[in-house]
């Protein structure tokens, strides 16, 4: 696996593949957008008792915590909103430590919904990622970014300047 791919990547990925040109450029995203900004509130204040964010080469782990002997890895995400996006990430964290011989299952966590939802690792998952990942890497070698689409997603995006100023 490639230590610049990280979960963000993985994220974006499933929203706005320009988003992950960008990002790959370290052009990071207008960071007082009120929708990043409630995000990352969200995510800081959220499970504070559980928090153990645990940083492993290229991936940030919002929660670690073991259920009965297993290992059990946490993101915390806003909305469900990107529901599909925040599952492969998940799953990618999963991947990267399956990697380290390490097995675990993963709970996508929206506090505000007081929804959870259980995420293992199947040769599906395993499968789409890699395809995914193949596609991600393609992107970033492009020399000028995708060109902008507009989807559902653009009026609360961080990176709008970048695609309709």
């Amino acid at each position: 696996m490639s230590a610049y791919l990280t979960g963000t990547l993985i994220w974006y990925y499933y929203i706005c593949q320009r988003e992950v040109w960008l990002m790959s450029r370290n052009l990071e995203p207008w960071q007082e957008n009120p929708f990043i900004e409630i995000g990352r509130l969200i995510s800081e204040e959220a499970y504070d008792r559980e928090r153990k964010e645990i940083r492993l080469e290229n991936i940030v782990i919002d929660l670690l915590k073991t259920n009965e002997g297993d290992i059990v890895i946490g993101e915390v995400k806003k909305s469900s909103r990107f529901e599909r996006s925040a599952k492969m990430q998940l799953a990618y964290y999963l991947l990267r430590l399956k990697e380290f011989g390490i097995s675990a299952s993963g709970q996508l966590l929206f506090p505000k919904e007081k929804k959870k939802i259980i995420i293992t690792l199947t040769p599906e998952l395993e499968n789409e990622l890699f395809q995914a990942i193949q596609q991600i890497k393609s992107i970033i070698q492009m020399e000028l970014p995708p060109p902008p689409e507009k989807i559902k997603f653009c009026p609360k995006c961080g990176y709008q300047e970048f695609c309709w100023s």
